[in-house]
């Protein structure tokens, strides 16, 4: 369940918890499942361990590789390992699929204990709030007091922050990344029109397709095709592809002719034979629901003054889904509140995907903050 060196690999773990979760929306999950890597060693006073958090399509393959045959490692490869900034050899990592997702842990494609019959439509909508309710008692499991750490970017450092707040003697760090302390109006905008591919989709039978054998792949394949835009840079995108055809000249049809066209298909192809719909539209309303400040009379500072971690906070230049100025929002809010931020601004071509990417003054800046995290425990 554990790697230690890049040689070693990493088994998922499912974990029961055979006890009723209520929801936000006030509805009751009677058992849930957490899918879980975990990744180095727990201290013997617990308290090394790092909680990452997903983004909207994340999972718990966080780092490392399941087999020799594995094409790709885990969605944050660069930045979790042994040596890496977020070094497994000084700390003890999770990384876990959240409720509602599709790789493992309770969700749409789970059966309900009240039919038998997988949830599809009916299992009900999660928020950033109900996830961090699960992932502390997925803490309480392995035995965790406090994290030292809390990360994740975008919809992953929306659970950090909220883990900050909801939480506050049980974190003692937070480092939100490519995030924002509420979704703006274009991103809900945005998130409709992905979620609108798929609901009208006619292969999606409201929700319920796997009982109709088939897949919405059509929505979901448009939605994707227009978030992976939305994640890149206009910078980044031109120079990768610029206006560059794949044949001699113009088709003069609707075919795929320019080579961008032919990188997006393939993006939503893949997606959509990976991903589950119903997660997709569930993960998408996390994202527009969120908003930590709504409880404290839409006072970001008031939110933020119950908080006892310490943050590092990071953003992107050409980020336009995130950009920096969502993060300049919370950095203000943190220092009215007199509480420690760090915060660094990355030059990057990479848009919203740079939390991804292996920018070097990005990666030298988690490192660093995670050193100091370290050193802290050794205090």
């Amino acid at each position: 369940m554990t790697i230690h060196t890049a040689e070693e690999f990493v088994i998922p773990q499912k974990i029961p918890f055979e006890v009723p979760l209520v929801l936000q929306n006030g509805q009751v999950l009677p058992r849930f499942d957490l899918m879980v890597e975990t990744y180095g060693t727990l201290n013997a006073d617990k308290s090394n361990a790092v909680l990452i958090c997903h983004a909207l399509s994340g999972n718990h393959h966080v780092a490392g590789r399941h087999t020799h045959e594995d094409k790709y490692p885990g969605w944050w490869n660069n930045m979790v390992g042994a040596g890496k900034p977020i070094d497994t050899e000084k700390f003890f990592v999770v990384g876990l699929n959240n409720l509602g997702g599709c790789h493992g842990s309770t969700g749409p494609l789970s059966a309900n204990p009240a039919s038998g019959e997988n949830y599809g439509a009916d299992f009900p909508m999660v928020t950033v709030k109900d996830w961090v309710h699960s992932q502390a008692m997925l803490a309480d499991y392995f035995g965790i007091a406090q994290w030292a750490a809390v990360a994740g970017g975008s919809l992953g450092g929306m659970q950090a922050l909220q883990w900050a707040i909801d939480l506050p003697e049980r974190v003692r760090h937070a480092l939100v990344i490519a995030s924002s302390p509420k979704l703006s109006t274009q991103n809900i905008a945005f998130n409709d029109v992905a979620r609108q591919a798929i609901l009208t989709d006619p292969d999606f039978h409201g929700g319920h397709y796997v009982r109709f054998n088939t897949v919405p792949r059509r929505g979901l394949r448009i939605a994707r095709m227009m978030g992976h835009i939305t994640y890149l840079a206009e910078e980044g995108l031109g120079k990768k592809f610029g206006r560059a055809l794949r044949g001699e000249g113009y088709q003069y049809g609707y075919g795929i002719e320019f080579e961008v066209e032919s990188y997006l298909r393939y993006q939503g192809d893949k997606f959509s034979e990976r991903f589950d719909a119903n997660t997709y539209l569930l993960m998408t309303k996390a994202l527009d629901y969120f908003d930590p400040a709504a409880e404290y009379g839409h006072n970001l500072q008031t939110a933020l003054s119950r908080t006892q971690a310490k943050f590092f906070v990071a953003s992107f230049s050409s980020d336009w889904r995130f950009a920096p100025e969502r993060s300049h929002e919370l950095v203000k809010a943190l220092v009215a509140a007199h509480k420690p931020v760090q915060y660094i601004e990355v030059e990057s071509n990479h848009g919203h995907d740079a939390f991804l990417m292996e920018d070097e003054p990005y990666t030298r800046a988690v490192r660093a903050y995670m050193n100091n995290v370290y050193k802290e425990l050794q205090a």
